[in-house]
């Protein structure tokens, strides 16, 4: 009986030690930050709302999810804008949600796969914050989509094929981000594990060659 409350007071103290190293991460990124917004990018299926809320949660800040925004405004889901309106339209009013969005205080942010493709926005997210590309191998995005509808530019006779080529298009774009954070097959908590740390790295910094005396 013994062994086995040794056992449990130990468990219970690793899980404290965790739970107060998590803290002071989350800390450390808060100050890293200095009141910048995280926008988070990268494909459909990435895991951006998702690991956005936890990101959002562990940090105290407000998550706002650009495409529900969107949704609100137009009193449509993404797939009826696309269908009633076509992409560019629906591109265009993504860019304006967006824009006042990040205007609108420090949060974290999660946008559409399509988002970070337009140099406006880019330019517009790189003044507000730090931008973090959450990388996907097309293995991992399929299995994720696959479960979800409502993915207007996978609606053809090949998905995979669809997807392989929005990949080869948008990963050198996205590779523009501020940070890479790799989204894999484990608990989201891992994933905001490793978001916070490469937040924390941002202080540490050097400053660009054209700063430095």
């Amino acid at each position: 009986m013994q062994h086995l409350e040794d056992a449990t007071a130990g468990q219970a103290g690793h899980e404290r030690a965790a739970a107060e190293s998590g803290q002071d991460l989350a800390r450390r990124a808060r100050k890293a930050l200095d009141g910048r917004t995280v926008t988070l990018i990268g494909m459909m299926g990435a895991g951006k709302t998702s690991v956005g809320r936890r990101l959002a949660q562990a940090l105290d800040l407000p998550f706002v999810d650009a495409d529900a925004e969107i949704e609100a405004v137009a009193d449509l889901s993404i797939p009826e804008i696309f269908e009633k309106f076509g992409e560019p339209y629906f591109r265009s009013g993504e860019a304006r949600v967006i824009s006042r969005l990040l205007d609108d205080g420090q949060k974290v942010l999660a946008t559409g796969g399509g988002a970070w493709m337009n140099p406006e926005t880019r330019l517009h997210i790189g003044k507000a914050g730090v931008s973090v590309w959450l990388r996907a191998e097309v293995d991992v995005l399929l299995r994720r989509v696959r479960k979800r509808g409502g993915r207007p530019l996978l609606a053809s006779a090949d998905p995979e094929v669809t997807l392989k080529r929005l990949i080869e298009e948008r990963y050198p774009v996205y590779a523009l981000a501020d940070l890479t954070i790799t989204s894999r097959d484990a608990p989201h908590e891992h994933t905001v594990a490793d978001l916070l740390r490469a937040i924390c790295g941002l202080s540490d910094a050097p400053p660009p060659a054209e700063d430095i005396p």
